[in-house]
């Protein structure tokens, strides 16, 4: 059978691990159960430990009938949550004839497995979850490449269970079952595929990098935050964007950028990029990357945060952690506190301005606070601006088309040796590649090596 007929029958036998199925195409909407294991290192929401998954459902297009907690010094390694709360489980899937069990933790796929087994009912765990919502939400080109590779890597460990219809047929020594040799095929060509989305995705990336390297003079601005902090009504509001803004999890995902008009004059480009999460899958930061490359080369991110959320403190390091994983965690950052309208006692939004200081209280709904937002970035701005002199040979054209797109010149110093001194006002990310084309950039007589994201 050809490879790309044998990967639409790995579609077809498991929709739930190779393309994810959307629950909201079906005219009855599926009934799930939640379960959370609280163990002791976890992070969660101590009020409501089921918030976030009952979102996540809800995002996609779930039902949520009930729910089930468990505190566990350490996981079962058969069914992750024991025996005794497994017939609990029994018993409410058969009670609500649930179709779906959820676990708001990452599941073996011997657990997955053991589970069905025992319910009668489909399990399946957080990551998966997040890949539906993904899968759902993909609308570009780009964004259907990345969420396949997370899939298909999400897939690749839990094949097993696919063919567990054929394990009867097994034979025995020297003896190969078809259920045995079927499984190394799909593995086979599951792992050609991802590898040929990682080059597909590598040439993305390249090409974004080129694209936002390539863009004029304005200095850029990215948006950053958990999702469903407000990122997408904040960049309606300040670019009239048109931009989805949901009052649903990852309500955006495709990255989008605009130019934001300055009240005194002076313009940024602004940039859109996919909310976070707690326990984000890494193989969607690392699929992601392509998307998040915006960030990545940003001047400055704007650190986007739900004030009126009882766990904005956990959220607000989720998103550090993401950052951190991402190379970001140094890069020049402004906490927006967004949704002061929602804070039901100031003095909550007292105790978080005097944990951190510098941030910029804002209601992007209201328009509340927009104005020291614009004030605040023009600041961070102008501090990453250089005032430096830039040497180059007379003859290098690159350079100079380089510094009449990115940087102010104020003037032009010619020298006997057929060099010129430009003296610029230029964004900080430009020194890099100023250096790397046979420029001497310096400041204050010294000369500069900066790292791009530095």
């Amino acid at each position: 059978m050809p490879d790309e007929n044998r990967m639409s029958l790995l579609c077809e036998v498991s929709p739930s691990l190779i393309e994810t199925k959307s629950t909201e195409r079906f005219d009855r909407q599926e009934k799930t159960i939640l379960v959370k294991v609280l163990l002791p290192d976890g992070d969660y929401n101590h009020e409501d430990p089921l918030e976030e998954i009952r979102g996540l459902a809800k995002t996609a297009g779930l039902v949520v009938v009930g729910g089930l907690l468990q505190r566990r010094g350490q996981v079962d390694i058969a069914t992750y949550i024991g025996s005794g709360k497994v017939q609990e489980l029994q018993e409410l899937v058969s009670a609500h004839e649930a179709d779906v069990v959820i676990f708001d933790n990452d599941l073996g796929p011997a657990q997955t497995r053991n589970l069905e087994r025992l319910l009668n009912a489909k399990v399946i765990d957080r990551t998966e979850v997040i890949l539906d919502i993904f899968a759902t939400r993909a609308r570009t080109h780009e964004a259907h490449l990345q969420v396949e590779l997370a899939q298909l890597e999400y897939a690749l460990p839990r094949l097993k269970r696919m063919w567990t219809h054929l394990s009867r047929y097994k034979g025995g020594i020297g003896v190969r079952g078809p259920g045995e040799k079927q499984l190394e095929e799909d593995k086979r060509l599951v792992g050609k595929r991802i590898r040929d989305l990682k080059l597909k995705l590598e040439k993305v990336q390249a090409r974004k990098e080129r694209e936002v390297a390539g863009r004029g003079d304005a200095p850029t601005v990215s948006l950053v935050g958990y999702t469903n902090a407000g990122k997408s009504t904040l960049m309606n509001i300040l670019t009239h964007a048109g931009v989805l803004a949901e009052d649903k999890l990852f309500a955006t995902l495709d990255t989008r950028t605009r130019k934001w008009p300055f009240r005194g004059g002076g313009a940024a480009l602004l940039s859109d990029t996919v909310g976070f999460i707690r326990n984000l899958p890494h193989s969607l930061v690392a699929s992601f990357k392509a998307t998040l490359e915006e960030a990545s080369q940003a001047d400055l991110l704007l650190h986007v945060a739900d004030a009126s959320s009882p766990e904005v403190e956990s959220q607000i390091k989720a998103v550090h952690d993401v950052l951190e994983e991402l190379g970001l965690a140094e890069h020049p950052t402004i906490l927006v506190l967004n949704k002061i309208d929602r804070v039901a006692d100031r003095s909550i939004l007292d105790v978080l301005m005097a944990q951190h200081p510098d941030a910029v209280a804002i209601s992007a709904a209201n328009g509340d606070g927009l104005e020291r937002l614009e004030i605040a970035v023009r600041e961070a701005l102008d501090q990453r601006a250089l005032d430096a002199e830039v040497e180059i040979a007379v003859g290098n054209g690159r350079v100079l088309a380089y510094l009449a797109q990115h940087a102010r010149i104020d003037g032009r110093d010619y020298q006997e040796n057929d060099r010129v001194v430009l003296h610029c006002r230029l964004p900080r990310r430009c020194v890099d590649y100023l250096n790397e084309h046979g420029a001497d950039v310096r400041m204050n007589g010294r000369l500069l090596h900066i790292e791009r994201a530095g």
